[in-house]
């Protein structure tokens, strides 16, 4: 993986070299290269989709709900024990 500063010194030359041609290219066509670039850019980044984010957001929450009851249950059990302790 390459470091932010890196990546975006890459992308910054190749999109200096697309766009600074002796011919002009169609919009359309500069269009899809400098998509590609990007993808080249993003693909060399540790990233997840939007996707896999919010389905473990869903899991990271169900979890922490588990673990306070969870918790909860053990000091009622804690308490039960050691009933002096309050």
């Amino acid at each position: 993986m390459l470091p932010p500063k890196a990546l975006l010194d890459t992308l910054s030359s190749h999109a200096s070299r697309l766009f600074s041609g002796d011919s002009p290219l169609p919009r359309a066509e500069l269009e899809a290269q400098f998509k590609a670039l990007l993808q080249s850019g993003f693909s060399k980044l540790d990233l997840v989709s939007r996707d896999e984010f919010d389905s473990q957001m869903v899991v990271l929450a169900r979890t922490r709900a588990r673990l306070e009851a969870l918790e909860a249950k053990v000091a009622e059990l804690e308490a039960k024990l050691n009933p002096s302790t309050d």
